[in-house]
C-alpha cells in the first residue's frame, strides 16, 4: 500500500476525521490485537497527525470505551415502545427488545469485540472489562428497569434480577458461544424474530402474574 501523509482534522472536518480514527483503531484491535496496536498505527490507517489523534478523541483507552459506547446505545430500551400497561405490551415490547438484542449482538463486528475480549483477557483486561460495563450493562439495565416496572405495576411477580437472567438465557440458548466459537452461522432477521418471540413466551409463562388484565 503506498504511503500517504497525514491529513490535518481541520482540512477534512473533524467529525470526519474523529469517525476514521474510531475506524482504524477498531480495525487494527480487532485484526492485531489491542495490545499490539499503538496510536501511531491508528493515526497512519486513518490518515491523520497524532496531535489530531489525541485531540479528538484521545489515548487508545479512550478510543476503545469510544467504540464499544457507541454501539452499546443500540442496546437501551427503544424509545417508541410505550411502557407495559398490560401483558400483552409486556410481551410485544420485550419481544421486540429481544429482537434488536439479538440482531445488535450477533453482528459480526460485534462478535469480533467478544472475541477481541477473550483473546486479550489475561494481557488487557480492560477491553473484558469496557464490554462488560458499558456494552452489557446496557441491555440488562434496560431489562432491569421494564421488570421493575412490570413488577410494580402487577404485571409479573418474581425477583427482578432473576428475570434479566432467565430471559437473556431463554433468549440466547448457545447461540452466541456457537457464534465466538465459529461453528454457527448469524441467523437471518425471520430466525432472530422466531427467537425473541419463543423466548418471550416462555418468559411469560413463568412470570407472567395470573390475576393482571
Amino acid at each position: 500500500m503506498a504511503s500517504t501523509s497525514p491529513i490535518n482534522s481541520q482540512q477534512a472536518g473533524e467529525p470526519e476525521a474523529r469517525q476514521r480514527i474510531l475506524d482504524a483503531a477498531f480495525a487494527l484491535f480487532t485484526s492485531r490485537g489491542y495490545v499490539e496496536t499503538n496510536t501511531l498505527d491508528i493515526a497512519t490507517l486513518a490518515k491523520v497527525s497524532k496531535r489530531d489523534l489525541y485531540a479528538l478523541v484521545g489515548k487508545k483507552e479512550d478510543m476503545l470505551n469510544t467504540c464499544i459506547t457507541d454501539r452499546a446505545t443500540r442496546l437501551r430500551w427503544p424509545q417508541d415502545i410505550p411502557s407495559p400497561h398490560n401483558h400483552e405490551s409486556l410481551a410485544a415490547g420485550l419481544e421486540r427488545f429481544g429482537y434488536q438484542l439479538l440482531l445488535e449482538v450477533t453482528d459480526p463486528i460485534v462478535v469480533s469485540v467478544f472475541r477481541l475480549a477473550i483473546s486479550e483477557a489475561r494481557r488487557a483486561p480492560e477491553v473484558a472489562r469496557t464490554l462488560d460495563n458499558i456494552g452489557r450493562a446496557t441491555s440488562r439495565d434496560a431489562l432491569r428497569i421494564l421488570f421493575a416496572h412490570a413488577k410494580a405495576t402487577g404485571l409479573v411477580e418474581g425477583d427482578v434480577a432473576d428475570m434479566v437472567e432467565r430471559f437473556l438465557a431463554l433468549l440466547w440458548g448457545d447461540l452466541l458461544m456457537r457464534l465466538l466459537l465459529d461453528i454457527a452461522e448469524r441467523p437471518d432477521e425471520q430466525a432472530l424474530k422466531r427467537r425473541a418471540k419463543r423466548a418471550t413466551e416462555a418468559f411469560m409463562r413463568l412470570y407472567a402474574s395470573s390475576d393482571a388484565e
